[in-house]
Parts: structure tokens; C-alpha cells; sequence
């Protein structure tokens, strides 16, 4: 446990206006085929997603970013620097961190390995297989983040109304939640190498 408190995990997620991208299918019983609930525009409502990139550890959660355009290299670059940086000195002062990244092109661009060879001496890269089915628990943290989005009564009516909700039930997140997910992660292991790299319970 005292490895894996030195960890601070990361994952992008794409939160979606409406359960699913592109058309709304609407079911009518017969007689209701001009009822205004039934032949509204949906797209009145709005549609679309935001993508966010977020990072946690056992000490704290880290920055969430509204990534405003197309995850690549460049831009995944300038989280490194603008928000990753500053997260992981201020949680591993001593440089003994590990930073967890999947194998996402963007992730493993020339620029923005360079510039971690280039910090090594402030918390190291962690290596991280091809295929790692239910190790990340910053997967669970956007399914937290998903389920109190769609629980709460009223839809988000447009982006800006969901970035800021997203954002809000980020900050909010309680430290228990991110604690109990690093706490697992022996178990996670233990299950991935019992199914011998196949799916588990969690």
C-alpha cells in the first residue's frame, strides 16, 4: 500500500449532454403521433459532450480539465505543464511519485515523453501494459462523477451547463472516495492475474 499511495492515476472521459450521441428516438402510442411531447426538437434541447482529463492520489484529487478540443499531442503536452506539474510537486515534494498514463497516442508522442524524461528528478512515468482491463480506478471516479450527473432532477440544457455541473461534483468528490479506490488496488491486481489479464469484478 505504501507503493501504490505514491501513485496518481489519470484518465479522460467524455460526459455526454444526452446518454447518447446523435439522434433521440422518441416511442408515441397510437393517437399520440401530434402530441407536442412527442414531436418537439430535441436539438432545442441541445446536444453534444465534453471530454475532461483528470488526476488523483491517495492524498488528494488532482485537477480536472475541460479539454476543449481534440485530445492530441499538443494539447495533451500543455496539461502536463499546466496542471500536472504543479499537482505532482505539490503532492510528492520529495519527487518519490509515480505517474499512471494508459497508452493513448497522445500520451505516448515523442514531445510529451521528452518532457517527462526531462522531470525524473520530480516523480517518475510508471509503465503501464497494452491492455489493462479494470487496474485504473479513475475509471470509477467518472462513473461516480456520471451517476450523480444523471441523478440530479433537472437535464443540462446546454455545454456550459454541464461543464460547470461536471466541474462541481469533481470538487465535491469526498476523499473517501479516491482512498477506498488506491486501498483496492492490491485486490484489482490479485483478480487481473487470477483471470490471467481478463475482466474481473471490478
Amino acid at each position: 500500500m505504501d507503493e501504490w499511495k505514491r501513485v496518481a492515476w489519470s484518465d479522460e472521459f467524455r460526459f455526454l449532454i444526452h446518454h447518447v450521441d446523435g439522434r433521440v428516438s422518441v416511442r408515441r402510442l397510437p393517437g399520440e403521433q401530434l402530441l407536442s411531447s412527442c414531436t418537439a426538437d430535441h436539438t432545442q434541447i441541445g446536444g453534444g459532450s465534453i471530454m475532461l482529463w483528470g488526476t488523483f492520489s491517495w492524498a488528494a484529487l488532482g485537477p480536472v480539465v475541460v479539454v476543449e478540443q481534440t485530445m492530441k499531442a499538443a494539447n495533451y503536452l500543455n496539461i502536463t505543464v499546466d496542471h500536472l506539474h504543479h499537482y505532482m510537486a505539490f503532492v510528492f515534494p520529495t519527487g518519490n511519485g509515480f505517474f499512471q498514463q494508459d497508452n493513448a497516442p497522445c500520451h505516448k508522442a515523442r514531445i510529451v515523453l521528452k518532457w517527462f524524461e526531462e522531470h525524473t528528478d520530480e516523480f517518475h512515468l510508471m509503465s503501464w501494459p497494452p491492455n489493462s482491463p479494470d487496474l485504473n480506478p479513475m475509471e470509477h471516479i467518472w462513473d461516480v462523477m456520471e451517476r450523480q450527473l444523471r441523478a440530479q432532477t433537472l437535464p443540462c440544457p446546454n455545454i456550459s451547463t454541464l461543464r460547470g455541473r461536471c466541474l462541481d461534483i469533481s470538487y465535491n468528490l469526498a476523499l473517501v472516495i479516491y482512498q477506498k479506490l488506491v486501498a483496492s488496488m492490491p485486490r484489482r491486481d490479485a483478480a487481473v492475474l487470477k483471470a490471467k489479464g481478463g475482466t474481473t469484478n471490478y
